[in-house]
Order: C-alpha cells, then structure tokens, then sequence
C-alpha cells in the first residue's frame, strides 16, 4: 500500500494489532469496527500473509477469518495501480457481498482502493462499469468470475494475492473445475490463501498442485458440552441402513431431527426414499436455489417438517432451530464435522441424542471422533437386528 499522509494510529487496538505494525490507515479503520485483539485464526494467519507466504487455514464461520484474510490483502494493494491485484473467490452470492463489505471497511481510509463484486444473478453493466474503472480487488463467485474472463472484462496476470474462502463449500457445490480454470488463468508466482472448515481429500490435492510451500493453521472448533449429548452408535451393513434408520425412529420419535448425508446424491436418494415411507423429510443441498433452501428452512423451523437431510458445508452457516435427535446416518470423514454436526443438539443447557451409523468400511473413522470429543460413544444394537 501507498501510504500517505495517514490517521493517527488507533489507540483502541492491544498489542496484537499493534505488534503487527498495520498501516496507519488499517489501524484506524479496524479499530472503528470493533477489533480490540486478534482472535487465533487472525493471530496466526495474518503475520504468515503479511510476510508474503502462502497459508492454509482450516476454521469454522464466525472466527473471524474474513479480516485474516482481508487485513494483509488491503495491506499489499498498491491504490495507485489500476488494474486487479488481488482475487477473493466465494462459493455463493450471499459469502462474496459479506467479503466485499468487510474488506470495504478495512479499506474505508484508503480512497485510492476500488473494489469490485462479480457474482450471478446480477446485471453485467455494473460490473462492467467497475472492472473498467480500475478495480484492484476482486471478489466472486468462480461462475461469474470465469464468465468475465471468456468476456474478456477481466484479467488476472497482475494478480499476486489469491483467496479461496469456504473451498470444501465451492467443492460441494462442483466448482473446483472452475476454480482450477480460474487459477489456471493466474501467475505461479503468486500468494495463495485457502480456508477450509473441513479439509476432504480432494483440497488436499488442490492445495498441493497450486500452493507453494503452505504454512498450516489449524483452529479447533469450539468444543461443546458433550454431557448433555447422549452419544451412541449403531454397526450396521450398508443395505440395511434405511430400514435400520427408520426402526429407530418408530422406537424413539424425534420432536426435530437433522440427517446428515455425505454427498449431494446421498442426500437426494435418502429424501425419495424416506419419503416413499410416509416419512415428513426435506433436504438441503448446494445444487439447490437459494430460494428452495429458504422455504425448506422455513418448513423445518414452523414444524411442518420433522426431520431435515443435509450434507456438512449446505448446514453450514444456516440459521436451523435446535433438533433434539442428529443422526451421521454417514459417518463423517473428518472428526471435527462430527463435533459440528451434534453442535445442533443439546443448546441452551438441553438434552440431545446424536446417533452415528457405523459402516462395513467405517471402522477406522471412530477413534478420531471419540478422541476430538473426549468421550466414548456408547454402541447399540439396531432393533432389526434384536429381531434376527
């Protein structure tokens, strides 16, 4: 950044911020909105940034990763250049506006700093408009940012800090060939940031293919009160999970319950399926409308919906009401999606149930949870089974 005649330096921010040495501009603004210390995931992730290296940061919604992010990022941008030298990429509309607010307010004192907002759904003239005008930042969906460039609006060789906010969530909703078309289209020598909740295998491989030597910051989700959950399991062969699933609901009816499926497919058969059974079920998932989800939502919460099947990153961030029973009718490949998962239940000093299925090929995926939650979970056997 082009640091001219500046503000006085926020005297509100601790030392964490102050340690950091942010231009006086950053200091001011961040003050003004509320930032007193780092959180860990800024604490961690914003040196490794302001140092020039590449970093992946796996963390939840709500630990403040937009301005670890969003800090160093303003900080690199030369104002005077009028060409785009930073690219955020988010997996829905709704994730790029939030990003481009909060950026916009990191870099309120700058008035060289012009940032553009690239998603679907919207008019292109607008953008246009801005893209022409000398945006330094980007911010998009990888649909409409991909759109620009075949357009040729937008050009990404001047490009040296890259973001890829909520990658499992972009991953979920198939645009990782876009996002590989879009970083394709960058310089190698770039810096890269990815965050992730949780880390499947797929961005893994991503991470190693176009990220140079990445530093690694883990926050640990926030552990819940695993009294209050009672925590059981179920082994069970695949082909039996439906009926297995269904003997225990006629056992011990849910008020409101979430069911939590692997894959977009999963989710969607599960649904029919249940259905077929007379089962009052909806599902979630990120090939679905905004507007769909919001009337699913809307049902499940007014209770004329008693249980909700999703995948992890399409539950994720959504505001649905406490469930008195979570079933893992897949069990989940990283631990800490379990601990989110049953974060659904047991709210506000209640009582929860959170069941988990066990398959054939699942053995190993236990331990890893039981550790996390530092709890055994208690193994049952299905009422189909008691019968045979």
């Amino acid at each position: 950044m082009n640091s001219q005649a500046a503000p006085q330096p926020a005297s509100r921010l601790g030392p964490g911020f102050i340690d950091l040495a942010l231009a006086p501009e950053i200091a001011r603004a961040i003050a003004e909105m509320g930032f007193v210390e780092p959180t860990e995931i800024q604490a961690r992730v914003i040196p490794v940034l302001l140092d020039g290296r590449d970093v992946i940061g796996q963390a939840q919604t709500g630990t403040g990763k937009t301005a670890a992010f969003g800090i160093p990022l303003i900080e690199g941008i030369e104002e005077y250049l009028p060409f785009p030298q930073a690219l955020v990429l988010a997996p829905t509309r709704e994730l790029a506006l939030q990003i481009s607010e909060e950026l916009r307010k990191i870099a309120r004192y700058i008035p060289g700093i012009k940032l553009v907002t690239l998603y679907g759904g919207a008019g292109y003239g607008r953008q246009f408009e801005d893209l022409k005008a000398g945006a330094q930042v980007v911010v998009g969906t990888p649909g409409r940012v991909l759109d620009h460039i075949g357009r040729g609006t937008l050009k990404l060789d001047e490009v040296d800090y890259l973001v890829l906010d909520e990658a499992d969530r972009m991953l979920d909703m198939g645009f990782l060939p876009d996002v590989e078309r879009i970083l394709r289209r960058t310089p190698r020598e770039r810096q890269t940031a990815l965050f992730s909740a949780t880390m499947p295998t797929v961005i893994r491989i991503l991470s190693r293919r176009y990220m140079q030597d990445p530093t690694s910051v883990h926050v640990q989700p926030q552990q819940i009160t695993v009294e209050e959950v009672e925590q059981v399991y179920y082994e069970v062969a695949d082909r039996d999970k439906v009926e297995g699933l269904l003997s225990l609901i006629q056992h011990d009816p849910p008020e409101r319950a979430m069911i939590f499926r692997q894959t977009k497919l999963g989710v969607d058969r599960l649904e029919a399926n249940l259905r077929r059974r007379g089962v009052s079920v909806a599902a979630i998932h990120g090939d679905m409308s905004q507007n769909i989800r919001e009337r699913v939502l809307a049902d499940f919460r007014e209770g004329k919906l008693t249980y909700l099947i999703a995948t992890d990153v399409a539950a994720r961030g959504l505001d649905i009401p406490e469930v008195s029973h979570v079933f893992n009718y897949d069990i989940p490949e990283d631990p800490e999606a379990y601990v989110h998962r049953i974060g659904r239940t047991a709210r506000a000093g209640r009582s929860g149930k959170a069941v988990t299925f066990v398959g054939e090929w699942d053995g190993e995926k236990l331990p890893p949870i039981q550790k996390l939650v530092g709890a055994l979970l208690e193994r049952k056997l299905l009422p189909i089974y008691e019968r045979s």
